[in-house]
């Protein structure tokens, strides 16, 4: 008799800009410790600029996010995460309208980065918060008011002046690390890496070590808050950063600032 490969214990949907390139192969990278108990399946719809204009936001219509998480259902995912930071500009409450519709549409519990993000700054205790992103200028002050909203002070931010979303995976881990220690140098409560085609989440670790403090890398934190949801010791992935490490995050963090 063939041996037989067993159902996995978790399936995690990921709804994903197109043109995005990093947040699938990070994923799995992150989740490696798990396998095959848990794993993530991916599902596109268009995405290919990142701007202000009226034609830039209807990229984030719901139809075709709902239509790609229907799919995903199929698959019989545990959870539907839409791993993308858009509510970090177009408001918060537009996640929480897209998870709720997605929720009525599949009937499968859903979640998101920046939902994942605002978790992790309400459970640190983050009153000043730094930004890294591959934004416009435009775009971060987008962000910095929506956070000023909440009640959270931006006091640095580091962006790339980029709009287009591929381009967006070609900055290097060694600029986000320049970009981590300038931002850290305003003695933020964390850093957070707004947006899931960034290659943060290995050198985001890296970064927590060297300077003492939380860093939030949005793929990282999308597959955090995910398993957070579904109840999934994630104490593997603690070399991936404190947020995986709970309760003990205070020794994770590592070194002090250098």
């Amino acid at each position: 008799m063939q041996n037989r490969t067993p159902a996995p214990r978790c399936r995690i949907g990921m709804l994903t800009p197109s043109s995005n390139t990093v947040l699938e192969p990070m994923t799995a990278r992150l989740l490696a410790p798990l396998f095959p108990d848990v794993t993530a399946h991916f599902g596109r719809f268009r995405v290919t600029r990142i701007a202000l204009d009226d034609e830039a936001n209807d990229q984030f219509g719901q139809e075709p996010i709902l239509a790609a998480a229907e799919l995903l259902a199929d698959a019989r995912a545990d959870i539907i995460a839409w791993n993308g930071t858009s509510a970090s500009w177009l408001g918060f409450d537009w996640d929480a309208r897209l998870t709720t519709a997605i929720e009525a549409r599949t009937g499968v519990k859903a979640t998101s980065a920046m939902a994942a993000i605002n978790a992790l700054i309400r459970k640190d205790g983050v009153e000043r918060l730094a930004l890294v992103t591959p934004y416009t200028a435009d775009v971060e002050q987008k962000i910095i008011a929506n956070y000023a909203r909440l009640g959270i002070s931006v006091v640095a931010g580091r962006h790339c002046s980029l709009s287009d979303n591929y381009s967006f995976a070609e900055i290097s881990e060694a600029e986000i690390e320049a970009m981590c220690r300038e931002v850290a140098a305003a003695r933020p409560d964390a850093i957070a890496i707004v947006c899931t085609n960034m290659r943060g989440a290995l050198i985001g670790a890296e970064m927590e070590r060297r300077l003492g403090l939380p860093v939030y890398d949005s793929v990282s934190a999308t597959l955090w808050g995910c398993l957070a949801e579904l109840g999934v010791p994630a104490g593997a992935l603690a070399p991936f950063g404190s947020m995986f490490a709970a309760p003990d995050r205070a020794a994770a963090l590592g070194v002090a600032a250098q």
